[in-house]
């Protein structure tokens, strides 16, 4: 073959690979342009959408930053965080003991512990009322291992709040937060030493807030708790609900579980509360406490009807005290409370918060909704006596007792003249010294005693001194109790 025949034969043959290429090109473009053409558009025109960039903004968020970082919020609050062991006498009574009102069978000593959260360089300590009842010793150890021995400065059962103190200067404190500012499923941090694993952090989220549980005994309980999901234990208790910012919105207080062990449910006490119960235990060594005067409801759907209430929102008026606050500025029974301080209301609980922030004497915004309008009223809060004036503390709340005077046909079955009964025992000088319910004090530094009032009047006059009590129990048991009130 010549090589003019070559030539011709590579000729022919790139002619015939263009002509075949484009033939290809052609039979293959045909369904692209019928059928996935507008999917690739659809496609397209989806990922330029606002909805769409906004999800893959979310997923990638979601992968990469979604989780907040909580090192700097733990590490500052574990060293504000302390661990409080404590310490009383168990007594023990046997069945002949009762009988015989002979002394106690046995005396063990019994520990418990709880958590604590130092709000102050100086060393005041809060913790839960609870954590230190009946004890008669309370060791403090920080996250250091330095260990103090604690005084109780001041207790508040209707919330259950008490405040430590410690010998100390300098120490790590933790700072107020604002409990009405957090919102449901904001994050937040659990320090404390359950099970005594100390300087433990757990995370969770707001579940829920102004929540009432029912564990607060007493007629003036204040409940209103920031629900999480932050796993707390034994030992928790006292300890630091913490946001993000380190700052304490809470203490830790309660769970919710048929165990004993979490489950799955928290509760703290707003840290709005706290502060302003700390405030008054150190200023005035009582609780000035703030009330409207009126009995309430929440309302619901059977209330709703029956009281021929339109919206289901707010606070019912069940009743007003005569000359009570709300009495005083024309609050009536059958008025719902919408609003205090400009906060709304939608539960007992809200409303029992609001006024636990502040002292009688202050003057707050009350909104009611009457015959379908709404009144603003300026109310001046009162204390438990009807007044605006400071509450001092009593000397008689020390003795941790309540007392019935004595009916005349108790005198003539007990042979007495005088005598008032001890109804209840609860932590305190009487529990310390093993005086039992159902003694009949008679004298108490030989002063007849009628009343509740005789007994204050004593423990007015005998301040720092030795008080000597004389009585019996109902089955005709002398005994003789010596004590001191600081």
């Amino acid at each position: 073959m010549n090589a003019k025949q070559i030539l011709m034969s590579v000729f022919f043959g790139i002619i015939g690979g263009v002509i075949a290429f484009f033939a290809v090109q052609a039979i293959s473009d045909k369904p692209s342009k019928t059928t996935s053409q507008s999917a690739e558009h659809t496609l397209i025109e989806a990922y330029k959408s606002p909805e769409h960039y906004a999800k893959q903004t979310a997923l990638s968020s979601f992968g990469n930053n979604a989780y907040p970082d909580f090192n700097e919020a733990a590490e500052s609050s574990l060293t504000s965080v302390v661990h409080i062991t404590t310490q009383y006498n168990q007594t023990n009574y046997s069945i002949y003991d009762f009988i015989f009102g002979t002394g106690p069978s046995s005396n063990r000593p019994v520990t418990s512990s709880g958590s604590g959260v130092i709000v102050s360089p100086d060393g005041y300590i809060v913790t839960n009322n609870h954590v230190i009842a009946k004890s008669q010793r309370m060791t403090v150890v920080l996250n250091d291992k330095h260990s103090y021995t604690a005084e109780l400065v001041g207790t508040d059962e209707s919330t259950d709040i008490a405040l430590l103190k410690v010998d100390a200067e300098n120490l790590p404190y933790m700072k107020y937060g604002d409990s009405d500012e957090i919102k449901i499923g904001e994050w937040v941090l659990a320090v404390g030493n359950p099970f005594n694993l100390n300087s433990t952090v757990t995370a969770g989220i707001v579940s829920a807030k102004a929540r009432n549980i029912n564990i607060l005994s007493g007629q003036y309980g204040i409940e209103s708790f920031i629900q999480t999901d932050a796993a707390v234990n034994p030992g928790n208790s006292g300890g630091a609900l913490v946001n993000t910012d380190g700052q304490l919105i809470g203490i830790n207080t309660a769970i919710a579980s048929k165990t004993g062990s979490y489950v799955g449910y928290s509760f703290a006490i707003p840290v709005n509360i706290v502060r302003k119960i700390v405030a008054d235990i150190m200023e005035f060594g009582e609780v000035q406490r703030a009330y409207l005067g009126i009995s309430m409801a929440d309302i619901d759907a059977k209330l709703a009807k029956a009281a021929d209430i339109k919206e289901i929102k707010g606070v019912y008026v069940a009743s007003v005290i005569e000359d009570g606050a709300a009495n005083k500025v024309g609050i009536n029974a059958g008025d719902v409370i919408l609003g205090f301080d400009d906060k709304p209301i939608n539960s007992t609980s809200e409303l029992m918060e609001q006024l636990s922030k502040y002292r009688p004497g202050d003057k707050m915004k009350i909104s009611v909704r009457r015959e379908n309008k709404i009144r603003d009223f300026r109310v001046e809060l009162q204390n438990k006596f009807g007044n605006t004036a400071i509450v001092q503390a009593d000397k008689l709340d020390e003795l941790g007792a309540s007392f019935q005077s004595l009916s005349d046909e108790e005198k003539r079955i007990y042979r007495l003249r005088n005598g008032v009964r001890v109804e209840k025992i609860y932590p305190g000088v009487f529990m310390d010294n093993r005086v039992r319910e159902g003694f009949i004090i008679t004298s108490m530094n030989n002063q007849a005693i009628n009343s509740g009032n005789d007994i204050r009047n004593v423990l007015k006059d005998s301040k720092n001194e030795q008080i000597y009590m004389e009585g019996l129990y109902p089955n005709g048991h002398i005994a003789q109790y010596t004590f001191t009130i600081e």
